[in-house]
């Protein structure tokens, strides 16, 4: 396996050409298969999405072949968001599984694969590297008379947008009462077609741009505060009342007020979580990187908060555990399980839109009138760093009064409730570090001390 090709517990990601090329994407197709016709006997299908990336329908070709020559069938959904992919499998009782091809937030010149089990959930950590086995050994072909078929199918977004309708949380007369103008960046990726229909329908008004999902995105498609100045001037110049962004595969919401003002990643969960949690008390679940805001949320909804390491297939078996209702991971990732148990960004909106309606606020007096606090997102190179190394370097020197968590990298919590957060992504070949306090300053130092631990370990 090529050192390039990043695997994660719901599946693969690389550089299309390099880490990433058809040949992988066909033999972890087939992998699946196996893995999934073990895990539900007789012949299933498949069902097979993509993002708008130029490099998808070339993977989804391979990726349907190593399905049907793995003896199951493959059913293409064309371009859709992930969560779209998620609920398709799940609603459709013949469906035993699902591949999306996307590489959610990640770069141009990426692309991946995410695993999908029957039940429309990721694959366990456990599914993931049983998949993973079989990648790397010996996989048994079928002959031609077993081999799948392949068919397509469109209307999975509508059946997506008709089901958020459905909600009994989401008021729709009341929200299109407010006719909110909302400002809408897709980044040409697989937003355009869910997220403007699911508006309209919802009687907002919207100026959107970068709809077209052509793969050719015109900013770095992670939704981050700093990649959302073309947004931010579109809210100011059309006087809009909110401004959403989406990544690529529509799993993650970012937030822009009424005064252009991008308002971090973070608030999309935390104003989800105090609308859900007033109706439906049940303990929160997050992971080890979210803001302080989602705890402040739980404590105003009187629900506890549960922390799990970072990935969507964490949160999701936390909630399960627990009984959730809406947990979620603080870079724009909501998960209402009144839904569907992934994280999902037209549901998002209409839960941010839900908030707004139902306070009579708006997002920037929402934002102003709760305690913010100051975060700071570094990363370095995970080339020639000693990971473990570094981690014990944290661990050596972390005050008397720190909380000290280690299920994912090393987590440190001082009295006061600022934090820090090292560890290695899973997506990508970077060590993040994360740091939050109630002053600048002090997030910054608390940042630069874990940088220069970690970089002595290079």
């Amino acid at each position: 396996m090529s050192r390039s090709l990043i695997v994660s517990a719901s599946g693969i990601r690389g550089i299309v050409g390099r880490g990433l090329t058809p040949d992988i994407a066909a033999r972890y197709g087939a992998a699946f298969a196996s893995h999934i016709a073990g895990a539900a006997p007789g012949r299933g299908r498949v069902l097979i999405g993509r993002d708008s990336r130029v490099s998808g329908p070339a993977l989804l070709d391979a990726v349907s072949a190593g399905v049907r020559a793995a003896g199951l069938d493959a059913c293409d959904l064309g371009i859709v968001a992930t969560p779209t992919g998620l609920l398709a499998v799940a609603e459709d009782e013949a469906a035993i599984g699902g591949l999306l091809v996307t590489a959610s937030h990640n770069p141009a010149p990426w692309n991946g694969l995410k695993l999908v089990a029957g039940e429309g959930r990721f694959l366990s950590p456990a599914a993931g590297r049983d998949v993973q086995r079989r990648f790397e050994g010996e996989i048994e072909y079928v002959g031609s008379a077993s081999m799948g078929d392949r068919s397509a199918r469109d209307g999975a977004g509508r059946a997506h947008i008709e089901r958020i309708l459905s909600l009994p949380i989401i008021d729709r007369e009341l929200i299109a009462s407010n006719a909110f103008h909302v400002a809408l960046d897709c980044v040409r990726g697989a937003g355009g077609p869910i997220m403007l229909p699911l508006l309209e329908r919802l009687g907002c008004r919207v100026s959107g741009f970068d709809l077209e999902p052509d793969g050719r995105f015109p900013r770095p498609p992670e939704p981050l505060v700093e990649n959302l100045g073309t947004l931010a001037a579109c809210v100011t110049e059309v006087g809009a009342d909110i401004g959403f962004a989406v990544d690529p595969d529509v799993d993650r919401l970012a937030l822009v007020d009424e005064h252009g003002r991008p308002v971090g990643e973070d608030w999309t969960l935390a104003l989800a979580v105090e609308l859900v949690a007033a109706r439906e008390p049940a303990p929160v679940v997050t992971n080890l990187s979210a803001s302080r805001l989602i705890q402040d949320a739980a404590d105003r909804a009187g629900v506890p908060l549960l922390r799990t390491p970072v990935a969507e297939a964490n949160v999701v078996a936390r909630m399960l555990e627990a009984g959730s209702s809406i947990g979620g991971e603080g870079n724009g990732g909501v998960i209402y399980g009144g839904l569907h148990l992934t994280r999902d960004a037209p549901l998002a909106a209409a839960l941010i839109l839900q908030f707004l309606a139902e306070s009579g606020s708006t997002l920037g007096a929402a934002v102003d009138e709760r305690p913010s606090y100051r975060i700071v997102k570094r990363t370095i190179s995970r080339e020639g760093l000693g990971i473990e190394e570094a981690l014990a370097a944290i661990a050596a020197a972390a005050p008397s009064g720190a909380a000290v968590d280690r299920q994912d990298g090393i987590r440190l919590e001082w009295p006061d409730g600022s934090w820090i957060h090292a560890r290695p992504s899973g997506t990508e070949p970077i060590f993040r570090i994360m740091a939050e306090a109630t002053g600048e300053v002090l997030a910054d130092e608390r940042a630069d001390w874990v940088d220069a631990l970690v970089r002595r370990a290079v």
